[in-house]
């Protein structure tokens, strides 16, 4: 049998969206992995980070925290990560996965200066994805669901930075052959984004932002669901 993937649940959805289950089940559901493909772990709330050996993958959720704020738990599994890459292991860093990864990795994280990047637009590839396992073959330009306010401000000594948006300089990087991080949402649906788009709209507002706009600017976004994917594809042929 195939190992399993590991799974890090380093937040929450917004309450509204809680019905839909965790960020666990969204991640497991858009990578198509099965009940039995995957092993969660809720650092958030506190649970011993198993050892790397025995996983196929890692894959790290996004959060409503922020990575500088340097909570326990966050700090534990910067740890962690840095030691499963040493050890070989696949991980696939998502939004605050990304930047923890980063953080973990040596890069630098914090505010972005050009604000909250929210809704669905599109991501640019750099030439440089041209050859990535993850990234190759696939259009230079596609929409992908974001939300966040922190970015990778510098990413790790020796990565590659492999696409970027109108809002943020690295919103996707390599680091070695086989440790990514993405700033967007491959595991989000549109109906997911508009979620979180009417849960912050006073928030989003506040800050001049149209919420309504937003909302109806958001589409589907299977090339990025496809990133998460071949990421899978990935760990189970080096496994």
């Amino acid at each position: 049998m195939s190992l399993p993937f590991l799974i890090l649940e380093t937040g929450l959805p917004v309450p509204p969206l809680r019905r839909h289950g965790s960020f666990g089940h969204w991640i497991r559901v858009a990578a198509g992995l099965g009940p039995d493909d995957a092993v969660g772990c809720r650092v958030i709330a506190g649970d011993d980070l198993p050892q790397p050996e025995g996983f196929a993958g890692v894959i790290v959720s996004g959060s409503g925290a922020m990575v500088t704020e340097r909570h326990d738990w966050s700090e534990r599994s910067a740890d962690w990560l840095r030691d499963a890459n040493d050890r070989g292991l696949p991980v696939f860093g998502i939004c605050y996965g990304h930047q923890l990864l980063a953080h973990a990795l040596g890069g630098t994280v914090g505010d972005n200066p050009r604000g909250r990047e929210m809704g669905t637009h599109p991501v640019d590839l750099h030439p440089e994805a041209g050859d990535d396992p993850l990234l190759a073959g696939l259009p230079a330009r596609f929409d992908a669901q974001l939300t966040h306010l922190q970015t990778v401000l510098a990413p790790p000594p020796g990565a590659v930075v492999l696409a970027r948006s109108a809002g943020d300089e690295c919103q996707a990087f390599r680091v070695g052959t086989h440790a990514w991080g993405v700033q967007f949402h491959p595991e989000f649906s549109a109906g997911i984004m508009r979620g979180y788009i009417h849960a912050r709209a006073e928030v989003i507002a506040a800050e001049g932002l149209c919420p309504a706009s937003l909302a109806a600017g958001v589409g589907a976004a299977p090339t990025a669901r496809n990133v998460m994917r071949r990421f899978v594809r990935f760990a189970r042929e080096r496994g």
